[in-house]
């Protein structure tokens, strides 16, 4: 038996998220503690899981606050590592009135990406059922070296791979790098979270089937989702897609954290029922809940810390279905 259900690596960062204006007319910035990985962690903690999180913060006030964070919230922080030099990465999230929004980055550089080959702890890695990782902490030569090594190990450790690509243009050098790591993290997963952006920009294709199709050709990846925003979701496994439409919210704010809820939603289905032998019946089940928790999370400001509960989940589904 594994201690950790899910060990995730990567970026944990502040984002500034706007939150209204001063009395001088300049826009208010919140402070929300923020980061894919994370978020995942922290929805799969509200679902009962044991969780734990690898990356780096800076020696900074912001680097305390996001420990603080992440452990209140249930996260193991033991493998967050600080570094004395450089400062925690920020992130300015500007919203849009439809609730979409837009990133502008402080990381040049940023602490996560002082993350080295030599602060992976490997038997955390090897305590885990599953290893979820991004791009963010492949977009630069020594973090890339990092995520490499726990993905190694992981593999050595017979852990489930779970990868979402979570593209930030703006962080790479060119999209031409980007497109090479992201082919590397589908070469190494058995779980794929992609958006239908990232399928069209990797794969040139506005069908969603046919972006997958490319993929497969490719990679052997046994549970493939794509997440479409207000057009829901869908599982590809085992040569059979399911499509579930999406919860969708009057009282939207913003959808920052929607895909990192969705995707913790599939990998507590995973933690409960494995990746073998799911039926029509198991997917369905599996991106209702996730499209739900999804929906519940774009209605408040931040994410880390405002995941939903499964009780909320569960009466939004029964609403939905009465």
């Amino acid at each position: 038996m594994k201690k950790y259900d899910v060990t995730a690596l990567g970026e944990l960062l502040i984002d500034f998220t706007e939150n209204g204006k001063s009395a001088q007319g300049n826009p208010l910035f919140e402070a929300n503690p923020g980061g894919a990985p994370c978020n995942v962690l922290a929805m799969l903690a509200k679902l009962g899981h044991k969780t734990a999180f690898i990356g780096k913060v800076g020696n900074d006030y912001f680097g305390s606050q996001l420990r603080e964070a992440i452990t209140e919230v249930g996260i193991d922080s033991a493998c967050l590592r600080v570094d004395d030099t450089v400062h925690t990465t920020l992130a300015m999230v500007h919203t849009y009135p439809d609730g979409d929004r837009d990133f502008s980055f402080y990381r040049n550089p940023g602490a996560d990406m002082m993350l080295t080959e030599s602060e992976i702890p490997e038997d955390q890695i090897h305590d885990s059922k599953i290893f979820h990782f991004g791009t963010l902490s492949m977009t630069h030569e020594g973090v890339r070296a990092a995520t490499k090594r726990a993905i190694s190990i992981a593999e050595e450790a017979g852990a489930i791979l779970s990868f979402d690509p979570n593209l930030r243009p703006p962080l790479w050098e060119s999209m031409e790098e980007a497109r090479e790591q992201v082919l590397y993290g589908l070469a190494h997963c058995h779980i794929l979270k992609i958006s239908d952006n990232e399928i069209q920009w990797l794969m040139g294709e506005d069908d969603y089937s046919d972006g997958v199709k490319w993929i497969l050709d490719r990679y052997q990846i046994p549970l493939i989702l794509v997440s479409m925003g207000k057009a829901g979701s869908r599982a590809y496994y085992d040569g059979r897609m399911v499509e579930v439409q999406p919860f969708l919210q009057e009282h939207t704010i913003e959808t920052t954290g929607a895909g990192d809820t969705f995707c913790a939603c599939v990998l507590h289905a995973v933690c409960e029922r494995g990746l073998e032998d799911l039926t029509d019946e198991d997917l369905k089940e599996m991106l209702t809940f996730a499209n739900a928790a999804a929906s519940l999370v774009t209605t408040r400001k931040g994410a880390l810390r405002v995941m939903p509960d499964p009780q909320e989940i569960t009466e939004l589904i029964q609403e939905k279905n009465s």
